[in-house]
C-alpha cells in the first residue's frame, strides 16, 4: 500500500474523532474537533499531490479518495446539522448531491470506467472545508457564523454546477462505452 493510500485511510480513521469530540458535550472540545477536521481535510490535498508527484496513482486510490472525502464532509454536515447551525434543506441538498455523484462514479467503476474529479468539484471541496470550519465554531463567534453562511451559498452554487457537469460527463462516458461495445460486437 502506497503513502497516498495510507493518507486516505488515515482521513477515514480521523472521522470518528470529529463525532466523538462533538458529542462529549464540552464546548471546549469544539476546537479539537475542528482541528481534526482540518487535519483530515489537509490529507485530502496531500494524498492527491503525492500520488501524482510520485506516480503512485492507483485504481484503489481513485475510488477510495472520493469515498473518504464524502465520509468526512457528510460527517461534518451531520454534526453541524445536529447543532442546528445550518438549515436542514441545505444539508439534505448537499448530501443528496454527494450521494448522487458517488452513485454515478460507482456505476461507472463497475463498468471499469473512472469519472475523474473535476476542477469545479475540487473548488467545491475547498469552499466546503472553509464553510464547515467556520460553522464548527459558529455558536461561539458571530463572525464565523456569518462567514460560514456566506461561504455555504458558494458551496451550493459549486455543488449544483459541478453536479451538472458530472452528470453530463457520466452520460458521455456511458454513451462512449456503449458505442465501443457495439463496435466490438459488430466486428466479430
Amino acid at each position: 500500500m502506497n503513502s497516498p493510500t495510507k493518507l486516505t485511510l488515515f482521513r477515514i480513521v480521523l472521522i470518528p474523532f470529529i463525532v466523538l469530540f462533538n458529542y462529549l458535550g464540552d464546548p471546549w472540545l469544539t476546537w479539537p474537533s475542528l482541528g481534526v477536521f482540518l487535519i483530515a481535510s489537509l490529507t485530502d490535498l496531500l494524498d492527491g499531490y503525492l500520488a501524482r508527484r510520485n506516480d503512485q496513482v492507483t485504481m484503489l486510490g481513485k475510488l477510495l479518495d472520493p469515498l473518504a472525502d464524502k465520509l468526512l464532509v457528510l460527517t461534518a454536515f451531520l454534526v453541524i446539522l445536529e447543532r442546528q447551525t445550518l438549515p436542514a434543506w441545505i444539508v439534505i441538498l448537499l448530501i443528496g448531491r454527494e450521494m448522487a455523484i458517488t452513485g454515478l462514479r460507482a456505476f461507472l467503476a463497475a463498468e471499469h470506467t473512472v469519472l475523474p474529479a473535476s476542477v469545479l468539484g475540487k473548488w467545491k471541496m475547498v469552499f466546503q472545508v472553509v464553510a464547515l470550519s467556520c460553522l464548527f465554531v459558529a455558536d461561539e463567534y458571530w463572525l464565523f457564523r456569518t462567514a460560514g453562511m456566506v461561504t455555504i451559498v458558494i458551496v451550493v452554487f459549486f455543488s449544483l454546477l459541478s453536479a451538472f457537469f458530472y452528470v453530463r460527463d457520466f452520460w458521455q462516458l456511458l454513451g462512449q462505452k456503449i458505442m465501443d461495445e457495439q463496435n466490438r460486437g459488430g466486428n466479430r
